[in-house]
């Protein structure tokens, strides 16, 4: 027998890790698409099933066992948060996706891998699918029931007010306390929320962040304007039942006689 023919080790290679599963929801099949197209460009990923509802992403959740799920806040009902409730200890790892910014802390809160503000490009969606990777290599740890039931408790319904609120500066991001906010004005699809001397544009409605703020607290007192109680120095009858609401650093806000009912406090 040459050389040649004898026989040759056999090499043996490691299998390949079995790729992340993967589940899309979001009711909107553009921003579906859009996930799934940055996903194609992933090797270690499968996509195993794509949700365009609540109920339905539950479901298919409960199904396919995802390891990662790509969940939209806002879906029919029950929305993002409402689906992790559904879920429970079968959640699977998280990314939220949303167009606003609203919803930052709750996401967090609720432990997510990671949040992707609308519109996000591709090198910032990698970091999120990296971040996953991570806590998917990871495995289970030892506070995972711990983990789980939190994300339970945070995201039943009736969501708790907020606390906090994401604001940018520049090219960093801070969590804003509630506390510190003066007023909130409406600006197309944003709100700007003036505290301390400064303006934040952020995006959202004026209704949405009524919704979620406490409204012992805080008043909207015109279809453009929320302010914080506490801000208010004091109201001058104006015209027409309208009042003159004037904060302490001399701000000037107009009370509309159509929201006069929803001062939490004797209106005027």
């Amino acid at each position: 027998m040459t050389g040649d023919e004898r026989a040759k080790p056999t090499r043996f290679s490691p299998a390949a890790p079995r790729p992340i599963r993967i589940v899309i929801a979001d009711d909107e099949p553009p921003a579906r698409a859009k996930v799934r197209r940055f996903l194609a460009r992933c090797p270690d990923v499968c996509v195993v099933g794509e949700a365009g509802s609540g109920p339905e992403a539950v479901e298919l959740v409960e199904r396919a066992r995802p390891d990662l799920l790509f969940l939209d806040v806002q879906m029919p009902e029950p929305d993002g948060f409402g689906v992790l409730a559904a879920l429970g200890d079968g959640a699977p790892h998280v990314v939220f996706t949303t167009a606003y910014d609203e919803y930052a802390v709750r996401a967090f809160e609720v432990h997510a891998v990671d949040y992707l503000l609308k519109p996000f490009d591709e090198e910032r969606f990698r970091t999120a699918l990296e971040r996953a990777r991570q806590r998917i290599r990871e495995g289970r740890r030892v506070d995972d029931e711990a983990r789980l039931a939190r994300w339970i408790d945070t995201a039943r319904p009736g969501p708790a007010h907020l606390q906090r609120i994401l604001v940018r500066r520049g090219d960093t991001a801070v969590l804003l306390r509630v506390d510190e906010i003066d007023w909130i004005e409406a600006a197309d699809n944003y709100v700007r929320i003036h505290a301390g001397g400064e303006a934040h544009l952020v995006r959202g409605t004026l209704t949405g962040y009524e919704a979620r703020l406490d409204p012992a607290r805080f008043a909207r007192i015109h279809r453009s304007h929320i302010v914080n109680l506490d801000r208010v120095r004091t109201l001058h009858p104006w015209s027409h039942g309208d009042w003159l609401v004037v904060l302490h650093d001399g701000t000037e806000l107009m009370l509309s006689r159509r929201y006069r009912d929803r001062l939490p406090i004797d209106s005027p």
